[in-house]
């Protein structure tokens, strides 16, 4: 079989099964795709000698026939995940030459699970950013053009080398962080699944810290079945993280009947913006009307508090980062800045991080201080968290009232040029997280599901935001979505 690496995960897990292709051969012609798009620079470390050993053992594995779903399959890691002995540098300077000497939670669950690691994957630089240009790597290159244009376009952010990697088919699946929307953004953007769990669900143990309470790991893949298979290997619960729910995981691959008659499916009206493209909006009106075809009830909800999501969310974020990244000072690990004659510690610190953090992360280090100081504490943090509270309650209200699933776009537009939103206006770029910030302040589940073109023949996607918990039935409505959407486009290979 030739093109190894443009199978999904169910597809190469079947095949492995059956003896119809080892777990080395998958992983060299996805070893030899990596070498080949460097121009997308999605892979910034690369583990070859890992994956080769890791899919020699899988096959045994395999032969043995113990093997669990995601045994022998050839996958990538973003770089916020630690990776014992492979540089774990958060796409930034200031962790420069950091290999830890352990594993994050979530990826040893895969390797255990035989999972194959090819390498690490580009990002914004301690995930803050929605179009993956604020990396220590430089850009993440979207594997998309528009029409016949050969501007370099974004593949979203934060988890923009995840996002491209798997459109690229240089992996069969790659794992993603959300924080605002940096899995589901980064799907939209590609044309592929991604899935960011209900908060708790997966283990933030070893993932660098950006904003703690509203951090989840998620996967990045073809389609979602291939997003159930992975998240039941990703889930589960870890004593080394407070926040780690104590819930048994379900099979959510066997859950995807597609059957969804009868579910409530709710449109909220305050997503309809001013000035949204009118492409978006009949994407959004043509996805209602796929799933009213599939046997689910469409009804109009308010999200009342939806208005004042991003302000609170550029509140809480930034100022959770700021406590999280003052742990970067240049004293145990990572970059120290080249000391003056005469200078002590308060230079040393001052130093090392003007020069490890990029703009970005200065910003948002200086914002989430602000709010945090004595003066300013009540009027922004805590404001903050009581519009928090508002938000999470409008989501409890409306599944109280039997919605089962809301459906929304996932982005306000299709993917950008690479410099086209300048740092000059970084509210700008704030905006793109429009639609995904809700999710991450109520800590619930949401996907983002590829269902239509562009008039530039760029992907669009929708998105499902689900109950807590109910990443199942979640995904359920995502496949019957799927099916009904029958997305098959693939990037034009230029790279």
């Amino acid at each position: 079989m030739s093109d190894l690496n443009k199978l999904g995960l169910a597809e190469a897990r079947d095949a492995l099964r059956k003896g119809d292709v080892t777990s080395v051969e998958l992983t060299e012609s996805c070893l030899k795709a990596i070498d080949e798009a460097d121009a997308l620079n999605a892979f910034v470390h690369k583990t070859p000698e890992i994956a080769l050993e890791r899919a020699k053992a899988a096959d045994e594995r395999i032969k043995g026939g113990d093997a669990p779903a995601m045994c022998g399959l050839p996958i990538g890691i973003k770089d916020l995940f630690c990776t014992k002995g492979v540089p774990s540098q958060a796409a930034s300077k200031i962790l420069e030459g950091f290999k830890p000497e352990y594993e994050s939670t979530v990826s040893q669950q895969l390797a255990d699970a035989g999972a194959v690691m090819l390498g690490k994957l580009n990002m914004d630089e301690f995930a803050m950013g929605s179009s993956n240009e604020t990396s220590v790597y430089g850009n993440a290159v979207s594997p998309w053009r528009r029409g016949n244009d050969d501007a370099q376009l974004t593949p979203g952010g934060s988890s923009g080398g995840s996002a491209s990697a798997v459109a690229a088919d240089l992996c069969l699946a790659a794992t993603g962080t959300d924080t605002g929307g940096s899995i589901r953004q980064p799907a939209a953007f590609t044309g592929i699944t991604g899935i960011k769990p209900t908060y708790g669900r997966c283990s933030r143990w070893g993932i660098v810290a950006f904003a703690s309470s509203l951090d989840q790991a998620g996967p990045m893949t073809k389609n979602v079945r291939d997003a159930a298979i992975m998240l039941e290997t990703m889930c589960g619960h870890d004593p080394k993280d407070s926040t780690s729910a104590e819930l048994a995981v379900p099979n959510f691959e066997a859950m995807l009947t597609g059957d969804i008659k009868g579910k409530k499916i709710g449109i909220p009206k305050e997503y309809r913006m001013d000035g949204m493209p009118a492409e978006i909006e009949k994407l959004w009106a043509d996805g209602a009307e796929m799933l009213k075809a599939a046997g689910a009830e469409i009804v109009d909800i308010s999200l009342p508090h939806t208005k004042y999501a991003l302000p609170a969310y550029y509140v809480i974020a930034p100022a959770e980062a700021s406590s999280n990244l003052a742990r970067y000072d240049g004293v145990r690990y990572g970059r120290r800045a080249q000391l003056a004659q005469g200078d002590g510690i308060t230079e040393m610190y001052e130093k090392t991080r003007a020069e490890g953090f990029g703009h970005e992360v200065q910003r948002r280090v200086m914002v989430g201080t602000y709010v945090l100081s004595a003066g300013f504490y009540d009027a922004y943090y805590n404001r903050a968290r009581r519009v928090r509270t508002l938000i999470k309650k409008d989501f409890e209200d409306v599944f109280a009232a039997g919605v089962d699933a809301i459906l929304t776009p996932a982005t306000p537009s299709a993917s950008f040029g690479l410099g086209e939103m300048t740092e000059a206006d970084p509210v700008q770029m704030y905006l793109n997280d429009v639609f995904t910030v809700t999710v991450n302040l109520a800590g619930l589940p949401g996907v983002s599901v590829p269902a239509g073109l562009d008039k530039q023949g760029l992907p669009l996607g929708l998105q499902l935001i689900g109950r807590p918990w109910e990443e199942g039935d979640l995904l359920n409505t995502a496949y019957a979505l799927e099916n009904a959407a029958g997305f098959v486009a693939k990037p034009g290979k230029w790279w």
